[in-house]
């Protein structure tokens, strides 16, 4: 309030801005750039007051900072320092003093930045002690199922007497650490720089180290610690480094820091040992929403995204507002103490004090099938995790107030309750459980909403939508792996622990819906005379975007990925590929899978059926349906072949492409029987490759590469793609090139937004260039480039097909003698490369993306291999004419440069590139242009 006899300034000095709150401006603040920050700072006094606010620099210099950042003794000077402003005559910059302003938000705001907790009200706290716990007692009583306090696990430990703040920055101070996330681009502080933060600041949620790369930055630390015999299961250990997802972290704070509420991810269990200082712990049961706490999933894809206080605010500003029985259960974690957190609990963490502290995240038999739930897609379930019942809604009609259920019924479905019932479940336990307590008077509330909702995984997975998987609905960003590694998982996990494929299949219908793919395995073989499946062989293996099962000499994939529709054109245009291969005699063929058998199996009146199909007609089953075949394609030798799926991506590009086989796509499956190849596939045996077996396989996919790019392809006959949109019609160029450039010209139109939707740490000053980079005269400047060479153009290069999809999964290797004496295997080569649905046709460079940044990882010695292997030219080019202008001159250089129009196809590509370039090349998360991202990944293929 402002003072008798004050004047209170607001109204004027912000004017129409005035009827919004100091909150919602602040955050309006937010968007601006700092320079812009500095001139509204002179618009008036309250204006002053707002735009110098030291937590609108902190998330103006986060969002700007790239590499180890240097905290400058306050966020403004640090963000001047990174825009390059000199700050030299401080003298004349104190700040001004005004009167006539008061505000509760800045106020509230001020009050957390300069609290401190050293007289923070905390109790002895209510989480089980143990000490000295067997295995099997931690198994019975713990293990994802409630919280408890470990004493002596870590008394043997050196970081117990080293990892001090002291001697961690006499040892490590040079070393850069990351920063906990508050902004899209990864955060680090060499540490020295960090411990000078942590004096200095007086942050409402301060930055904090919290680094799981800690291993590879300081590989001393992970000798220093060890992981407790409780917890030495971790399934996640059978992937390679490169696909497991995060699971272990150094975690180092000052006073007011911490982790805000939330639930690990995947569902995970973890323990956090703390070595220094102390933390207070709070703690929740799956599907207790903490007061405060918002949970969102995204009805598309399942994405879980959390609003939710900082662990300062929440404790000043909310746990004074919980009743007894309603606070959470707490602790408060000392030096030596080891807290153990189950699957799916809500848990908050403040530092009451300067703190290091060590955590790992892990999966075990006891976790496993909640790790499953929380991959499967969908949304109902994962809201349901989190939140309990009220992440569903309400389905009750207006005479649900006289509706009763059992109160000894731990699986009611949600419509079952009452809206008076849903109350009670969103503000507190229910009575039964508020009052049970233990010899000691402690509240037990471990066992909290047994009414109606049960963290049970038979209970979770009703809430499954049974009609989405993994195959063919789109995948979650933020699950902790991707879908080719949660596959991968699954099947090592399938083979390398047999004794567990109860529980491990039991997971893999619930990620997988693994349990009806198997129906219909079990059909194409019956219908085949194939052998019948066997316990090895009824889970899908590799990590392709389909089901694919290995039966003995047999490979059989069936189409699900993308609807049916999709799935028609994949395997008419591999079929179509096959024949032609077979008639031009290629080379290719030896190295291609033999083809045995092709059809269509359809679920009919509840039981299973199937068709053989040649990709040569359109089946019955699929001429039944609602879709409205145009004449061209009923013309077409194959209907579903390569050309006609290219109209149907043309039609779509841009926006989602609709099945136009409406409900057939639920139960009609194309799929394909090839001659089983003997041997493991590349990803299965990166890591077991001599340098030699890596060179021959470089040199193979040259060779390969070479014949499949030589190899003709049918003429375009489709009306609609000799004339596509966006093209000059007068640019006398093959009809093949004008499809494949408009193509490119359509996803230019969306890039910004899918790449940033793809979450990649780019450069804002590189996202904000790629107009630039790419303007829309490229495409037609890239047409002229592929004018008909006998019509008066001066460049030529042929179309070819394009797999765009060779990758490590792929490859198939074979084991062979080599140069052994005794005659034993003792190596690997290639042998065939695998799945052809994603056929294109266009520019050949494009199949050079997917195999030097997955095969090879950026491994510039096998690239060169393959480039001397495939022997053929890139461009092929002549003297430009006479009168040509210098400045077509210059635009055709740039042009016909392969590592530009590589860089190109990489941000227009409809796979995240760019994502896997970031992860190889860290020093391009650094980059200030397109033109040196391009230089550094692709200067290669420019002298060639």
């Amino acid at each position: 309030m402002t003072t008798l006899g004050q004047r209170d300034r607001r109204p004027k000095a912000l004017g129409s801005l005035s009827v919004l709150p100091d909150e919602t401006i602040c955050v309006l603040l937010e968007y601006l750039a700092p320079r812009d920050i500095a001139h509204l700072a002179c618009v008036s006094s309250v204006m002053y007051i707002l735009c110098n606010e030291e937590p609108l620099w902190m998330s103006l210099c986060l969002r700007r900072a790239k590499g180890p950042l240097e905290y400058k003794g306050s966020w403004k000077k640090t963000t001047l320092h990174l825009e390059g402003v000199a700050q030299d005559n401080d003298a004349y910059r104190k700040p001004l003093h005004f009167d006539g302003f008061n505000s509760l938000y800045l106020y509230k705001r001020f009050y957390r930045c300069n609290t401190s907790l050293d007289g923070f009200s905390f109790d002895d706290g209510n989480v089980e002690r143990r000490r000295d716990i067997s295995l099997g007692e931690f198994s019975k009583e713990y293990d994802a199922k409630k919280p408890v306090l470990l004493s002596g696990l870590a008394d043997s430990w050196p970081a117990s007497n080293t990892w001090t703040i002291d001697q961690l920055s006499e040892k490590y101070g040079e070393v850069p650490f990351r920063i906990s996330q508050r902004s899209p681009n990864k955060i680090s502080m060499k540490f020295k720089d960090y411990i000078s933060y942590m004096k200095l600041q007086r942050d409402e949620d301060p930055l904090y180290v919290f680094d799981d790369k800690f291993g590879d930055a300081a590989p001393e630390l992970l000798k220093d610690y060890s992981v407790p015999s409780l917890f030495q299961e971790d399934w996640f250990e059978i992937l390679d480094k490169e696909s497991r997802p995060p699971y272990r972290w150094l975690i180092v704070g000052p006073e007011r820091s911490g982790a805000s509420w939330h639930v690990d991810p995947a569902l995970t269990s973890a323990w956090n040992t703390l070595l220094c200082g102390r933390k207070r712990w709070a703690l929740y049961p799956p599907g207790k929403l903490p007061l405060g706490v918002t949970v969102h999933v995204n009805e598309d894809d399942g994405d879980v995204s959390i609003d939710t206080p900082s662990s300062l605010q929440w404790w000043l500003d909310y746990y004074p507002l919980l009743a007894d029985e309603d606070k959470p259960i707490e602790c408060t974690l000392l030096p030596g103490e080891t807290i153990y957190v189950p699957s799916g609990w809500w848990h908050c963490i403040l530092n009451l004090e300067p703190t290091v502290a060590v955590t790992q995240n892990f999966v075990n038999e006891e976790n496993f099938g909640f790790v499953c739930l929380d991959m499967a897609p969908g949304y109902h379930h994962k809201g349901v995790c989190r939140a309990g019942l009220l992440a569903l809604d309400d389905g009750n009609s207006e005479d649900s107030e006289n509706e009763t259920h059992n109160e000894d019924d731990s699986t009611l479905s949600y419509s079952d309750l009452t809206r008076k019932e849903k109350r009670t479940r969103m503000n507190g336990w229910s009575d039964t459980e508020k009052h049970k307590e233990d010899a000691n008077g402690v509240s037990k509330r471990y066992n909290m909403w047994k009414n109606g909702f049960s963290y049970d995984i038979d209970f979770l997975a009703s809430f499954l939508d049974k009609e989405r998987d993994h195959y063919n609905f789109p995948w979650s960003m933020g699950n902790s792996v991707g879908q080719r590694e949660m596959r991968a998982w699954l099947s090592k996990l399938w083979v390398l622990k047999p004794e567990m494929r109860e529980l491990i299949w039991k997971g893999a219908c619930i990620a997988l819906n693994a349990e009806k793919w198997l129906r219909c395995l079990e059909e194409v073989c019956t219908f085949h005379n194939l052998p019948s499946v066997t316990e090895e062989e009824k889970l899908p293996v590799g990590t392709g975007s389909n089901p694919v099962y290995l039966l003995s000499d047999y490979a059989i994939k069936l189409f699900v990925e993308g609807g049916l529709e999709q799935s028609m054109y994949g395997l008419g245009t591999e079929l179509e590929f096959y024949d032609i291969l077979g008639r031009a005699d290629s080379p290719l063929k030896k190295h291609i899978p033999d083809v045995l058998a092709s059809g269509i199996l359809f679920l009919e009146k509840g039981s299973y059926k199937v068709v053989p199909w040649d990709g040569k007609r359109i089946p019955d089953i699929i001429s039944c349906s609602n879709f409205n075949f145009d004449a061209s394609m009923l013309n077409s030798e194959y209907p579903f072949g390569i050309w006609n799926k290219t109209l149907r991506e043309h039609r779509n590009q841009g926006k989602p492409a609709p099945d136009s086989f409406g409900s057939l796509s639920s139960h009609v499956w194309p799929y394909i029987i090839t001659k089983r190849c003997k041997g493991k596939i590349f990803a299965q045996l990166r890591d077991d490759l001599t340098w030699n077996d890596a060179q021959n396989l470089a040199s193979f996919l040259g060779q390969q590469l070479r014949n499949l790019h030589l190899l003709p392809y049918p003429p375009v006959t489709r009306p609609e793609l000799l004339n596509v949109n966006g093209v000059h019609e007068e640019l006398n160029i093959p009809a093949e090139w004008k499809v494949f450039v408009d193509a490119l010209s359509q996803k230019k139109k969306d890039v910004t937004g899918r790449l940033e939707n793809w979450g990649n740490p780019i450069p804002r000053a590189l996202m904000n260039n790629i107009d630039e980079y790419i303007p829309d005269e490229f495409f037609v400047d890239l047409l002229n480039v592929f004018k008909d060479i006998t019509n008066g153009g001066d460049e030529i290069k042929p179309c070819t097909w394009i797999h765009s999809d060779v990758m490590d999964d792929n490859i198939h290797m074979e084991p062979y003698t080599g140069d052994s004496v005794d005659g034993q295997h003792n190596s690997w080569r290639p042998s065939h490369i695998l799945d052809f649905s994603d056929l294109s046709i266009g520019d050949p460079i494009y199949d050079l993306i997917p195999i030097y940044l997955d095969v090879f990882r950026g491994d510039t010695d096998l690239f060169k291999k393959l480039l001397e292997s495939y022997g053929l030219p890139l461009i092929r080019s002549r003297s430009p004419e006479n009168g040509t202008t210098k400045s077509t001159d210059s635009t055709r250089k740039k042009i016909l440069s392969p590592s530009y129009r590589t860089m190109c196809y990489c941000i227009l590509h409809e796979e995240n590139v760019l994502g896997a370039m970031f992860s190889i090349w860290d020093e391009l998360r650094t980059a200030e242009s397109w033109e040196q991202v391009e230089q550094t990944v692709w200067n290669l293929l420019n002298s060639y």
